[in-house]
C-alpha cells in the first residue's frame, strides 16, 4: 500500500523563515510597502525588506532612485524618520523632494572623497539605529565588501539601499534583493515609466519586467494636459 506524502508541519517561528524554491518567500523580516502595488506583489512579504540590503542597478546616466524609493521614504519621513544619503552622484533637488513628502530637515547628506570613505560611512550608518533608511551610492563595491555590509544591515532595523552600475549584474552579491531599474520608451508627450527587473529575491525567478507608472509629484497636471516634458528627475 502506498502512503500519501505529506509535507512536514513546522512550528510557526520556524515556518516563517523557511520557503520553498517555487514559492515567493514570506515575511522573514519586517517590510515597508514600496508604494508601488505592482512591485509589492512580487516582493517577499509585500515590500522593501528591513534588516537586509537591497541592491539597485542602473545604466550610466539613469538616475531613477527617487522615483523608485520616494513613496516608501515619504512614509518614513512622515513618521518622523531620517534618511541618510552617502555620496549621491548629484545634489538632491530639495523643492522636488519636498513635493514628494521628503522634508529637507529629515535628510542627512554625506559627501565622501574616496570609495573607501563611502564604504566606511555606509557601514557606520548601518551600525547606527538613529536613521530610518540608508541610501549609498557604491559603484566600486566588491562582493566581499557587500557581504560585510549585508552583515551590518542584518542588525539595522530599517531600510538599506545600495546603488551600483548595471554592469555589476553578473557579479556575486550578498544582497537578498537585487533590482535592475531602467526607463522605458514612451510617447513624446509623456515622461517614461520605470521598468523594474527583479534579478534576485527569495523566490522563483520573475521572467517579466514590472512597469511602474509613478510620476514625481507636481507633474500630474502637466501630464494630463499632455505638455511636452524635458525631464522629470529629482536631482
Amino acid at each position: 500500500m502506498l502512503l500519501a506524502h505529506r509535507s512536514p508541519v513546522l512550528p510557526d517561528h520556524i515556518a516563517q523563515t523557511v520557503w520553498r524554491g517555487n514559492a515567493l518567500g514570506g515575511r522573514a523580516t519586517p517590510v515597508l510597502s514600496t508604494g508601488h502595488p505592482a512591485l509589492d506583489a512580487e516582493l517577499p512579504g509585500g515590500g522593501w525588506p528591513c534588516q537586509a540590503l537591497t541592491e539597485v542597478l542602473q545604466a550610466p546616466g539613469v538616475h531613477a532612485e527617487w522615483r523608485l524609493l520616494s513613496p516608501a521614504l515619504a512614509q518614513l519621513v512622515g513618521q518622523g524618520g531620517t534618511v541618510l544619503l552617502v555620496n549621491p552622484p548629484h545634489s538632491p533637488h530639495l523643492p522636488a523632494l519636498r513635493r514628494e513628502g521628503l522634508r529637507e530637515d529629515h535628510l542627512v547628506w554625506i559627501q565622501t572623497r574616496t570609495p573607501t570613505e563611502s564604504l566606511w560611512a555606509t557601514e557606520q550608518a548601518l551600525k547606527s539605529r538613529s536613521v530610518s533608511a540608508v541610501l549609498a551610492w557604491l559603484p566600486q563595491a566588491r562582493s566581499d565588501q557587500l557581504r560585510r555590509l549585508q552583515a551590518c544591515a542584518m542588525h539595522h532595523p530599517a531600510l538599506a539601499f545600495i546603488f551600483r552600475h548595471q554592469a555589476s549584474r553578473t557579479e556575486a552579491s550578498a544582497a537578498p534583493l537585487r533590482l535592475e531599474v531602467s526607463v522605458s520608451g514612451h510617447p513624446p508627450k509623456l515622461p517614461p515609466p520605470l521598468r523594474v527587473n527583479i534579478l534576485k529575491r527569495r523566490g522563483p525567478l520573475l521572467d517579466r519586467l514590472i512597469e511602474l507608472p509613478h510620476w514625481p509629484a507636481g507633474l500630474e497636471p502637466l501630464i494630463q494636459r499632455a505638455v511636452p516634458l524635458q525631464g522629470c528627475g529629482l536631482w
